[in-house]
Parts: C-alpha cells; structure tokens; sequence
C-alpha cells in the first residue's frame, strides 16, 4: 500500500484506558502515541482504581513491541506491529512522538494542559505529512470539539468495540407485532411437548426482523404471547405462555403490574435460562422482581442454596476498609435499595423487622463487593449483580466467568443512570452482554417497559 494511503492514527490517553490493546486495532494504518500520552499512563498505574489495571496493560503493549533490540531512531521512525490472536490483519507500526521536544506550528494551542500538548501533536504531524490523513482518536467530547477548532481535519471516536452506534438499537428483548399475530400467518404447526404448547412458524410470514433465542413475541391486540425457544433458517419454535397465565405468575407474593414485567418473571423463574438481564428505567421494578424470584427459588422451591447481592462500588478499594463491621456490614451503603426492597416485600408483616431478619437468615442472602469476586467459584446460587450499567465489559466477564454449576445470574441496570467517566451507554457492559448474549440459549433479556413504583416517579421519568 502506498505510503499516503494509509493513515497515521494518534491516540488520545482514554483510548488505552479505555481498551489497553486499541493499538492492534487500526489494521494496516500507522499508530502515534505521543509522549505526553505515556507520562499520564505513569501518572495513573500507580492509583488504587480499576483504571490502574487498564493503564498497567496498555504501558505492557507498549514494551512488548518496542522494548528488546529496537533503537530509539526506529521507535521514533515506527516499529511494525505484530500480529495477534483476533488481530491478524493488523500491518502498520507503532511509533512514540517526542511532543516536549518540538517546537510546534505557529497557530498551536497553548501547552499549559495534556489534552492540548496531544492536540498539537496532530496538528504537526497533519501539516508534516500533508497529504497523508491524521486522525485524533479521543473518547473525550470536549478535546473532540476544541481539536476541530484548532484545525485538525479528522477526529473519531474510539468505536471499534462497539457493537451497536445508537442505544436505540439495543435488542430489547421482545419484539411486538401490529395487531393479531395470528392473522399474518397463514400456515402453523402445533405440538403439545409435556405440559407446554410449541408453535412451528414460518419465519417468512413475520417479515425482516432478525429473532434470537428466548426473544418474547407479543401483539398489541392483547391476545398473543409467547417465547422463541428454538431457531433455524426458515422455521422458529415459539412456547406459547398466554398473556393471562403472564399476569398471574406470582412470585413471594408479587404479582406483574403489567405484560413487562410478566415477561421478566417468566425468565426469572425458568431454571433452564442461567443468566436474566433487565434492563428499563428507574422505577420499573427490575430490582423488586429480582429478590422476589431470588427469594422463590431459594426459600420456596428450593432450587438454589443461597442469594449473593453484589455491585459496583465507586472508590471501594479506599473507602470500604474504613467502615466497621463484616464485609456484609460494610456494603450495607451500597446495597441499600435491596434492603428497601425486602422491607416492601414483608411490610405487611406482624413484625416486619424479624420477618427481614428471618429471611435474610434463611435465604442465606450474602452481600459481596464486586471486587472480592476473582478468583471465586460460586455454585448453586442465585447471584444478583445490581446496577450494572456502572460496569465495563471485562468486568462484568469477570463476573460472569465465576459462575459455577447450578447458578443463575441476574443482571439489573438502567442505561440513563451512568456513573462512571470512562462509560457511555454504547460503551457500557450492559450494553455489551445484552448483544452479545442475546442468542445464546441459556439467556433471557427484558426491557421494563413503563414506570410502576409511583405516579410521582411516573410523571417524573417522563417529563423531568
């Protein structure tokens, strides 16, 4: 490939935080990671955050291809990248820029801040090698904009681990027809398969929506309701739940308030799907059906042994020593709305307090932090991982891969609640097992659609 055709890609710091292997990403063009870009991963490995490991990982890459034999002459002229496992097309080189030892164009921004310094270094290296494209890659909006304003003609986005481009197109978990469902079909084929009632449909007759295992289907004629429970290319097995029998599923005593949440019961308490993500607005009950299901299945039906609570605790590594009392004790704060949770299921109790205290004891519910998962082997359980939207995809991985023989886990999150910095809906974990797992038979995804915890939070969530 000719020298001018392939582009020179500089690296803002938050690409390598964000995905500590992104240089293998860029295939056959160039990488340029200026020198101020490294003194701030010095600056972060040392910290006691998550990003400190991300940070340890990308400075590793960095040895691993230039670090050996290489000259600083060859690090600064660029050294070819190899490639790796899932990167095999990977064919340009790496390089570092001496940004402190430049006197940059006039027109520059002021050096007086990093996100500059790394601004200035594309702005050179565009008017260096003219024609050839520069690229700044940031995930931070503002440097995006105040890049544009200085003059550099490309600037992206790192979206290489994306899987979707607009939050509106994450898979939902249910797809509803206009009007009766029955009526777009013309030929079906029903068998009775033990207790349950299969339906062979025709993909053809459902026109271009791409279906995917244990997808609910319903119309809005409130007739018809069912789960895809096998797939191939011209034919889908859909279980036919009924939208009655949806709306009496009763679990510790909860009962759906609408067809959404009859949906999410249904995947909760079906021991043949080992992971449930629900996902849907503040209010719309992901947290309530979790511990009632979490609950059935322990304490009622006997299923599981115990409930382990866990989440994402921001600065947990700092502050959670400094709380009293048992590892349950100190995540108490965190876990709070769980609390609150079982306080409603048994407000109605003689003693509500002793009912809680018995519950607790008898389900076995253990509060775990996130960060104390690695390395654990977790059997038999239920596992409730809350607000997960706060959580990258290599740590909800983490927290997936720990699950062990007989354990279902429920994933709750609301993708318009994101904490973390370094997130964005689209970037989320989240985001990232509802697509990836949205075809795997042993997964259920439902959307709560409508807001049920009052009228006040009702009103609030559609016109605050």
């Amino acid at each position: 490939m000719k020298q001018d055709r392939r582009k020179l890609f500089v690296l803002d710091t938050n690409v390598l935080l964000h995905e500590p292997l992104a240089i293998y990403s860029f295939k056959e063009h160039d990488v340029v990671i200026p020198m101020t870009v490294l003194e701030e991963l010095d600056n972060i490995k040392d910290r006691k955050h998550d990003i400190s490991r991300d940070a340890r990982v990308a400075i590793r890459a960095l040895e691993d291809i230039l670090g050996g034999p290489t000259t600083p002459e060859q690090i600064l002229k660029g050294v070819p990248l190899p490639s790796r496992e899932g990167h095999l097309d990977v064919a340009g080189s790496l390089s570092i820029f001496p940004d402190h030892q430049v006197d940059f164009i006039a027109g520059a921004l002021p050096g007086d801040n990093n996100d500059n310094l790394i601004i200035n270094v594309a702005l050179h290296l565009q008017k260096v090698h003219k024609p050839r494209t520069v690229v700044l890659v940031t995930k931070d909006i503002n440097m995006r904009l105040k890049a544009k304003g200085a003059g550099i003609e490309k600037v992206e986005d790192y979206r290489t681990d994306q899987l979707i481009d607009d939050i509106r197109f994450l898979a939902k978990g249910f797809y509803q027809f206009e009007g009766d469902f029955w009526s777009k079909l013309d030929k079906v084929t029903t068998e009775r398969q033990g207790k349950h009632t299969i339906h062979h449909v025709p993909i053809a007759a459902l026109g271009k929506e791409a279906f995917y295992l244990n997808q609910y289907l319903l119309d809005d004629e409130a007739n018809f309701c069912g789960r895809i429970t096998g797939k191939t290319d011209t034919q889908l097995d859909i279980i036919d739940l009924g939208r009655d029998r949806l709306n009496h599923i009763e679990a510790w005593g909860i009962k759906p308030k609408n067809i959404y949440q009859g949906m999410a019961l249904n995947a909760l308490l079906d021991p043949e799907i080992d992971l449930v993500i629900l996902t849907g607005p503040a209010g719309c009950g992901k947290t309530l059906l979790a511990i009632a299901a979490a609950l059935e299945l322990v304490v009622e039906r006997k299923r599981y042994d115990k409930i382990i609570v866990t989440r994402n605790t921001p600065e947990i590594a700092e502050s959670i020593g400094f709380l009293p009392g048992t590892e349950e004790e100190k995540m108490a704060p965190w876990l709070a709305a769980i609390t609150d949770t079982l306080e409603v299921l048994h407000k109605n109790d003689v003693n509500p307090s002793g009912s809680m205290n018995y519950i607790m004891e008898k389900a076995n519910i253990q509060f775990k932090s996130i960060n104390f998962m690695r390395g654990r082997s977790i059997q038999n359980s239920v596992v409730l991982l809350d607000e997960c939207q706060n959580l990258t995809a290599s740590q909800i991985k983490t927290m997936i891969t720990r699950m062990g023989e007989g354990t279902k886990l429920i994933c709750c999150g609301n993708l318009s609640q994101i904490d973390s910095t370094y997130l964005t809906a689209v970037t989320s974990g989240l985001t990232y097992i509802v697509e990836r797992f949205k075809d795997f038979e042993g997964s259920a995804n439902v959307y709560l659609n409508g807001v049920v915890r009052s009228r006040l939070a009702e009103y609030a969530e559609e016109h605050l």
